[in-house]
């Protein structure tokens, strides 16, 4: 009978059999030879402050990359709700299940990890470009932002897991701090990326260019690090693999974005057809201007086209003529309207003494002041010594304002798109007409889109129950012909409009201006009668920011 020693068996000079997990019963651990472990695993502090690095870093990228999805979405669909729910709410299941399949993978977790992050970079690095590309060109926005979450959430789900066992391999300890480290580092991040994305990401890169950059510095970070510091797990040939997989996600990369920008011009050529003369894109949105110097203009505002050049005026003239007429109109705030539209059919009133303009993107009267063909259609009424411009949120700057005899207003026309055609709620909700009404002067009116008719009703009597909670009295009207009819051939459609004020205003146009091409009285006051009898017995509840939208 053989007496074997008790304890381990010894071990071989020159080989390093901790590689941080236990073995398995039966199995012995895998002896890795002591000269290829990186040096600075012999000082077990600093190597777990480089991983948790790498997770501080590899968190602030996930969180940039579902941000940029978020943007993105809200950018090309506009319901910004909608999208950050769905992106949210996809990119959390995939990261549980993520974390699921990362466990098959724990024994060579180093070698995983790199391919996690390599695959991670290059499909968030690209993702803008490719959902930007299926909006343009396939129309499958929604299936594709979906799959695309998915896969991001599962890559990023299985970081945590193989990052604990990377921390576990370097110093084993208990599991508990170990767990409050690595948490500690990925929420950090998260934070930073989120703070970055907003007031650095966007503003500097946009959301292509930005992605592009966050893909890069994930895989350096993630993929480079954690295969200098554990280079001793994966056999030599497995090694230039990882390090050439990683080098050629960089390249991909590097190559997307000196490509991007003809992307985006052959998407945008797709999309809106037509010469475009100008694209802007600012914090909340996509400007882009098309057509030729004689016209028609076309605006789009992220991908809705808002400005239709031979049809611009009905609209304009229906929201502004019949506020100005209804009493004084020296002084005027226009909520919206950067586009220098509706101010053109104010400044025909030349009882206007003062116009304030409060629009929340700056980029859209730039353009209507630089552009020759947007400005000619606006008449240069941004340029009239009589107005001011101010750059802010309608509800904030309302909200910022404190009512005074010299901050009041005879007339406040909100040139905002109504819910119906896709506006924000805020926009029409029973707080905002609150606040506006506060700025009104004796006899002071209000002016407000409804909606087109073609959509329902049913959100124009929603404006109005608001303008009505907030103690005004309404006449509903419309005029003939949608404000795209020309560019977007369909079904003749209508526009409707709101008149309020503490008193039931008079509709009619003023003697002040020149006649509108697009209305007349009596026209005005038939749309009125019969908006007024299809007007239901129980109107809807009033929109508010805290209620069901």
């Amino acid at each position: 009978m053989i007496n074997h020693p008790a304890g381990p068996p010894p071990v071989k000079p020159g080989l390093d059999l901790d590689d941080g997990s236990p073995p398995r019963p039966g199995r012995s651990l895998s002896p890795l030879p002591t000269r290829r472990r990186c040096r600075l695993r012999a000082r077990p502090r600093l190597a777990r402050l480089v991983v948790l690095l790498a997770a501080f870093v590899c968190a602030a990228c996930g969180l940039v990359y579902e941000l940029e999805l978020v943007a993105l979405g809200d950018y090309l669909l506009g319901d910004s709700v909608t999208q950050t729910s769905l992106v949210l709410s996809v990119m959390v299941f995939a990261m549980g299940l993520g974390s699921l399949l990362a466990k098959r993978f724990t024994r060579r977790p180093a070698t995983a990890f790199a391919l996690v992050e390599c695959a991670l970079a290059l499909t968030g690095g690209l993702s803008v470009l490719v959902l930007y590309s299926c909006w343009a060109w396939i129309g499958r926005y929604q299936a594709a932002m979906v799959g695309l979450t998915c896969l991001i959430g599962v890559l990023i789900g299985a970081e945590i897991p193989l990052l604990m066992t990377l921390v576990q391999r370097i110093r084993r300890e208990d599991a508990g701090r170990a767990v409050a480290d690595l948490f500690a580092a990925d929420y950090v991040g998260a934070l930073i990326g989120g703070l970055a994305f907003p007031f650095l990401i966007l503003p500097l890169l946009g959301p292509g260019s930005g992605a592009l950059v966050t893909g890069a510095v994930n895989a350096v970070a993630g993929a480079s690090v954690v295969l200098w510091l554990f280079r001793e797990e994966p056999a030599p040939r497995v090694r230039v693999l990882l390090w050439g997989g990683c080098a050629l996600v960089l390249a991909l990369l590097a190559a997307a974005a000196a490509w991007s920008g003809a992307v985006e011009r052959a998407a945008r050529q797709a999309l809106y057809g037509g010469q475009i003369r100008s694209v802007s894109q600012s914090r909340d949105q996509e400007i882009v201007l098309t057509g030729p110097a004689e016209g028609p203009l076309r605006l789009y505002v992220d991908g809705r086209l808002a400005v239709c050049g031979p049809d611009a005026y009905r609209g304009d003239e229906a929201l502004v003529h019949p506020a100005m007429a209804a009493g004084p109109d020296g002084r005027v705030l226009l909520l919206g309207g950067g586009d220098g539209l509706a101010l053109r059919e104010v400044l025909r009133h030349s009882g206007v003494r003062s116009v304030l303009v409060v629009d929340p993107d700056p980029a859209l009267p730039r353009l209507a002041r630089t552009d020759p063909g947007l400005a000619a259609l606006s008449g240069h009424s941004l340029d009239d010594p009589r107005v001011r411009t101010a750059e802010a949120d309608p509800l904030d700057w309302l909200r910022g304002v404190r009512p005074s005899p010299g901050q009041s207003f005879d007339v406040v026309l909100a040139d905002l798109p109504a819910p119906a055609d896709g506006g924000p709620v805020k926009f029409h909700s029973q707080e905002f007409y609150g606040l506006t009404t506060r700025l009104l002067a004796p006899g002071g009116r209000l002016a407000v889109r409804g909606g087109d008719e073609q959509h329902g009703r049913q959100g124009l009597w929603q404006v109005e129950s608001g303008l009505r909670a907030a103690g005004l009295r309404t006449v509903p009207y419309a005029i003939a012909g949608s404000a795209t009819a020309s560019c977007r051939p369909g079904p003749e459609g209508s526009q409707s409009f709101l008149l309020a004020a503490a008193a039931q205003p008079p509709l009619t146009l003023a003697p002040d201006a020149p006649p509108p091409r697009a209305l007349s009285a009596d026209a005005l006051r038939a749309s009125a009668a019969r908006l007024t009898a299809l007007r239901p017995l129980r109107p809807p509840a009033a929109l508010t920011l805290l209620g069901p939208h």
